[in-house]
């Protein structure tokens, strides 16, 4: 308990407080309040509520939400479908969520937004070239508006899903490749400048709203086909054209908040975007950060756009990674004055703050989806979905991450490491689960030989920082069997610390549970000894650091034994 208390405390320290007292602007290459002090965004996209990507479902084969929803209907009817999608929509991100995020130390919240739920695609409008508005989406974005204005939070809005959808990489937009792209069709793109117009006219009086978001990571080849996410584009001429119509089409009702874009090859490319300069004064570059490495030589593009155009930028994505490189990357971006917005908030997966735990019926469900399983009854499909859509999904559901939290905010700027867990040593001794390691970065909590995934920097296959994909996200291999858990696939040279509270000093015999493998540690910061051992431990806080000399198949436990 002393030790989740004094992590509060630090990141409530850490964060600084979003008092929207009026707009967010630019200046130079900060954005700054009304007063003109800097900003440093510190936020969470809201990936999955608005817009479904199947990897977050446990679906990559189907990708999009259209296929997804296609497959539901099949089983339980596209009545019952859509009793599942409003029970979607109304549990998985609520008051508590946002909540939460203010507590952690976030001030602000991306929003990814699918088109469709604030107007209809173009092919079902009643009246062709005419827009039609359903309130649905706008109800749901003043709602979060009015969650995040109680917590203090900025809110960003962004368009994840266009008309027509931005790139080939069509899960990100739920775009269908039979039809039309956003690039392909000038109404999809009339329809989005009329949907930012609109959006900018509803929430122009709002001092919340940080800025306007307007396109997610397009990725189109213009000039070659073959180039299919437009990383290799040179001139983005189509690119330039659409946001500088939008923005156009804001500035007709909305002369006061951030405009946002964001380059070709996932919001990377900004080849030609910029020829003939910055074309709104209030302008902020978004970049993108996945999978690469953490050193400063990594942002040299968007680092060079800022200094040229003297433009603020922003991380506005990054995520999907072991804990040690959330706190490296942040750790850098800010050390540049530079915000950023993580992704996801939840999902059924693992690196996130919040973890989606699905029901046993869900999990049939993708046994049958996967091949793996006899098909369900449309009762038991019905049963599955609707328990994942209101219960599973929700908060008060979610397995909580705070492994995560700490690497966000305050592992980011300390080098010092924190307990995983309170634990403490009564005078008789007890035991450490190999498990509850330290929270901390790379070479502080811990060292391992593969601790995040760095394949779009190597060129190589992708790491599995933790095989286990469950407890903690942090680079060291865990397993699990009927015993509990464990530490495995051990490297020589790999070490763990732990710290813990005993009881009354005194000589204690420190042993390890293990299968195999040669192990040293180091009690205190003292002499490095051959386990077993026996080690002097103070009343109060104690430290040990395990080395791994030879690897064995697991590391289950230190126990320590009164002398």
């Amino acid at each position: 308990m002393k030790t989740l208390i004094w992590l509060c405390a630090c990141l409530c320290a850490l964060a600084m407080p979003a008092q929207a007292e009026g707009f967010l602007r630019t200046e130079g290459t900060r954005i700054v309040d009304a007063k003109g002090q800097p900003v440093i965004l510190r936020g969470m996209g809201l990936g999955g509520w608005m817009l479904q990507e199947g990897y977050m479902l446990e679906l990559p084969q189907f990708g999009t939400q259209s296929r997804i929803r296609a497959e539901i209907e099949a089983l339980i009817g596209p009545d019952k479908t859509q009793a599942f999608y409003t029970a979607w929509l109304d549990t998985h991100t609520t008051r508590a969520d946002i909540d939460a995020m203010k507590r952690w130390g976030f001030n602000s919240v991306r929003l990814p937004m699918h088109f469709a739920l604030f107007t209809l695609p173009v092919d079902k409008e009643p009246v062709p070239g005419q827009d039609t508005w359903l309130e649905d989406g706008f109800r749901r974005t003043d709602a979060l508006l009015d969650w995040a204005k109680a917590n203090d939070l900025y809110l960003i809005l962004d368009l994840h899903a266009a008309p027509g959808g931005q790139g080939n990489d069509i899960n990100i937009s739920d775009r269908d490749p039979t039809k039309p792209s956003l690039w392909q069709d000038p109404a999809h793109q009339a329809k989005m400048v009329s949907l930012w117009r609109k959006l900018a006219d509803r929430y122009k009086d709002e001092p919340y709203i940080a800025g306007y978001d307007i396109l997610n990571e397009p990725n189109w080849g213009f000039a070659d086909a073959s180039d299919r996410n437009g990383c290799q584009e040179k001139g983005n001429a189509p690119l330039r054209e659409l946001m500088v119509r939008t923005t156009k089409a804001i500035r007709e009702v909305d002369q006061r908040h951030i405009i946002i874009i964001e380059g070709n090859c996932w919001g990377n490319n900004y080849a030609g975007v910029l020829d003939g300069g910055l074309w709104d004064p209030n302008m902020v570059l978004s970049f993108h950060k996945y999978w690469n490495f953490t050193t400063r030589d990594t942002l040299t593009t968007i680092l060079t756009l800022r200094d040229r155009y003297q433009v603020p930028v922003w991380l506005g994505e990054s995520g999907e990674n072991a804990n040690t490189w959330f706190s490296e990357t942040i750790r850098l971006v800010e050390s540049e004055g530079i915000g950023w917005a993580w992704w996801p908030l939840k999902k059924i997966g693992y690196n996130n703050p919040l973890q989606i735990k699905p029901n046993a019926g869900y999990l049939k469900l993708l046994d049958y989806w996967a091949g793996k399983g006899s098909k369900p009854s449309a009762a038991e499909a019905e049963a599955a979905l609707m328990q994942l859509a209101t219960q599973d999904v929700a908060y008060a559901h979610n397995l909580h991450r705070p492994d995560v939290v700490d690497a966000l905010f305050r592992a980011a700027h300390s080098d010092e490491s924190v307990p995983f867990r309170s634990h403490y040593l009564l005078a008789k001794g007890g035991s450490l689960p190999a498990a509850d390691f330290d929270m901390g970065r790379n070479g502080i909590a811990y060292w391992d030989t593969t601790a995040a995934n760095l394949y779009v920097s190597t060129g190589g296959k992708g790491v599995t920082w933790n095989p286990l994909q469950a407890y903690r996200n942090d680079g060291v291999q865990l397993g699990q069997d009927k015993t509990g858990l464990y530490v495995t696939q051990m490297v020589a040279g790999e070490w763990l610390k732990y710290s813990f509270v005993a009881q009354q000093s005194g000589r204690y015999t420190l042993s390890l549970d293990a299968e195999g493998g040669v192990f040293d540690f180091s009690v205190n910061g003292g002499p490095a000894v051959k386990a077993p051992a026996t080690v002097p431990l103070k009343a109060g806080s104690n430290s040990v650091v395990v080395r791994i000399v030879k690897p064995g198949s697991r590391l289950r436990r230190l126990v320590f034994t009164k002398r």
